[in-house]
């Protein structure tokens, strides 16, 4: 990549220490400290936990354990065979010490010896009922995973991919550290989610693709588009009415930590989440552009904007559609509202719950569609802008050599000519 001059250099400089500067104030402003303590309620993920091994599973009779035997589609019963599971406490306390645990015919999960689980603690409860088994153990699993993603990242980036591992790793840190605990002590949700994902933005881009002119051009249309998502999505939650508080967990928070404004967790929910697909955006449609210059020195600024948008356009069909599925899979629960509805699907969408995934999914398509011309323009502007004062100066001095030159050999011809006419 060759070199940018020091003019657009000081340009770009100009513009984005500003804005970093802002950020490194708003993350000393608003850091948290941590997540304020409250008192447990003993409901979902805010119980206390253990952990347990299955030891023993034997067959039994639904009956004689006291459950209730199976029943099929119509209610009558379809069987009476039961599972009752041994399960000893490896943590804690009462580390040591088991209880037993009927698994139903109908239920979901099913359990095997030697089978780690996670287990509800309710220290209040009589001593035989403090312990039930609320979901399995999966470390093991989830790590080789991990490790499998991350070696997969080296091998394939090699430096670059290491990098982009460090960047993830500084990512979840901010959102961890930073964006979640300032929510729960009440800050507004939407400048803290504006001021840990340009955090974020900054540390990734910049971490993963060098501290250039390419990447900070990237970074301001990543920044630009963020904005016009913020707007959109404020927007359009207020005009739609959305409250953002439409599930369990969202109630469960709001009646933990009454001050935090639950429609702008909604807000900054949009906002996180496009994030990670604007980046891949920007720095494709920059990188793009700067291969279009270096290819060709002198495309003029309006080929290499057509150039970049044809390469955009692309770009836009299949990472809308990445962005519809990603947000259709995660829903994929409210989805099959759609088909099972009988009050028509016009109904079951303006609900609240599936308006607000259509409000999440078009506003952060948007930004993702508007973020494309916007970054190829400035990315034209810019390279075209770096290469014109150089391509002119060789210009005119190629012109200026010329004319030195051939007003030289007017004169040493008329000179000659002179002597000659001495003579």
């Amino acid at each position: 990549m060759p070199p940018v001059s020091r003019r657009l250099r000081r340009v770009i400089t100009a513009v984005l220490v500003p804005f970093a500067a802002a950020v490194v104030v708003g993350l000393v402003v608003l850091w948290p400290g941590g997540a304020p303590q409250h008192a447990r309620t003993g409901v979902g993920f805010d119980q206390q936990t253990r952990q347990g091994t299955v030891v023993k599973l034997v067959t039994v009779s639904c009956k004689a354990a006291g459950a209730a035997p199976a029943t099929d589609s119509a209610g009558a019963p379809a069987g009476d065979v039961c599972q009752k599971a041994t399960v000893e406490v490896t943590s804690g306390p009462d580390k040591g010490t088991t209880f037993t645990e009927v698994v139903q015919p109908d239920q979901t999960r099913r359990y095997t010896a030697g089978e780690g689980v996670v287990l509800a603690y309710a220290p209040t409860a009589p001593p035989g009922l403090r312990y039930s088994v609320t979901d399995v153990r999966r470390g093991l699993p989830l790590a080789l995973l991990a490790g499998i993603f991350a070696l997969a990242v080296i091998v394939v980036g090699r430096l670059r991919g290491l990098m982009a591992l460090v960047a993830l790793a500084v990512s979840f840190g901010v959102l961890t550290l930073f964006i979640l605990p300032a929510i729960l002590h009440g800050d507004n949700p939407l400048l803290v989610a504006v001021v840990g994902g340009s955090a974020i933005m900054l540390i990734a881009l910049y971490m993963c693709h060098g501290v250039n002119a390419r990447t900070s051009v990237a970074v301001i249309g990543t920044l630009c588009s963020l904005f016009l998502i913020g707007v959109l999505g404020s927007v359009f939650i207020s005009w739609a009415h959305l409250t953002g508080n439409t599930s369990d967990e969202t109630g469960l928070i709001h009646s933990l930590y009454p001050g935090i404004q639950i429609k702008g967790v909604l807000l900054a929910g949009v906002i996180i989440g496009s994030l990670g697909v604007l980046d891949d955006v920007t720095v494709t449609q920059v990188a793009a552009v700067w291969e279009l210059k270096d290819a060709d020195p002198g495309v003029s600024r309006r080929k290499l904007y057509g150039a970049g948008m044809r390469i955009g356009r692309d770009h836009i069909a299949s990472v809308v559609n990445t962005l519809v599925m990603a947000y259709a899979g995660a829903a994929l629960p409210l989805l099959l509202l759609f088909s099972i509805a009988r009050s028509g699907v016009l109904q079951v969408a303006g609900s609240e719950l599936v308006a607000e995934e259509i409000v999440r999914t078009l506003v952060g398509s948007i930004g993702l569609v508007a973020s494309v011309p916007l970054t190829t323009a400035l990315a034209a502007l810019v390279v075209s802008a770096d290469r014109q004062p150089a391509a002119a100066g060789a210009a005119r001095g190629e012109g200026r050599t010329d004319a030195r030159g051939g007003a030289a050999r007017t004169v040493a011809a008329g000179g000659g000519g002179h002597r000659r006419r001495g003579k």
